[in-house]
């Protein structure tokens, strides 16, 4: 009869995996910019609504066309770094937004540049 040497008591066994089990998730959660046309450049000018203003990239919405649009910000310390604060986005006042649109006709937009009190912050 084969008995294994050592057998890690189920908690320790439960410890050790939740992080690999947990990895697939988060790799998900974050998208690649290959989903998004750089050959097509949308230019929108409108207030921003439900900003979230955090990690690994801050984010908004903002109506065009009809269509309610996620916006894909850099990371905070970026934008922050370069002049463009939460203050700036939520004050309901036009922002002309400047990226590429999905690749596949999602209502998502990757931002490169923003403009706001006539000041272009460039974004990547």
């Amino acid at each position: 009869m084969f008995r294994p040497v050592f057998a890690p008591p189920p908690l320790l066994a439960i410890v050790f995996a939740l992080p690999v089990l947990a990895l697939p998730a988060a790799t998900l959660a974050h998208h690649g910019w290959s989903a998004y046309d750089a050959t097509k450049v949308i230019k929108i000018t409108a207030p921003v609504s439900d900003i979230t203003w955090g990690n690994p990239h801050g984010a908004a919405k903002v109506r065009h066309e009809g269509r309610t649009w996620d916006v894909v910000l850099a990371p905070v310390t970026r934008m922050e770094a370069r002049g463009l604060t939460r203050a700036m986005l939520a004050s309901d006042k036009p922002v002309t937004l400047e990226g590429y649109p999905r690749k596949d006709g999602v209502a998502e937009m990757r931002i490169e540049r923003v403009t706001v009190d006539g000041k272009t912050v460039e974004l990547r």
